[in-house]
């Protein structure tokens, strides 16, 4: 399984998140990590994640679907979120 990093920024202002966040919640592991930056596994593709996200976009809104692997570095959250990723990031460069 993959580890993907999703970025978005919904453009029209008062955009309704709630598809996009319940389409995100569909994967078997994820993390919200903040704001709009999520991270998920999955056996998808970059591009099948985009395509399957992008139903619940609107033209002019921005997404990037970039899969994590090898090096990271964070900042600010907690030992287990920490671990988490850092796990994940592990298993790939393996």
């Amino acid at each position: 399984m993959a580890t993907f990093i999703i970025t978005y920024d919904l453009i029209k202002q008062g955009q309704n998140y709630t598809d996009l966040i319940a389409k995100l919640k569909e994967y078997p592991t994820y993390w919200h990590a903040q704001g709009s930056v999520w991270i998920i596994e999955t056996h998808q593709s970059a591009v099948a994640i985009r395509n399957n996200l992008k139903t619940c976009l609107d033209g002019n809104d921005k997404l990037i679907v970039a899969k994590l692997e090898g090096e990271a570095a964070w900042s600010g959250y907690n030992d287990n979120i920490s671990l988490w990723l850092k796990n994940r990031l592990e298993k790939k460069a393996a």
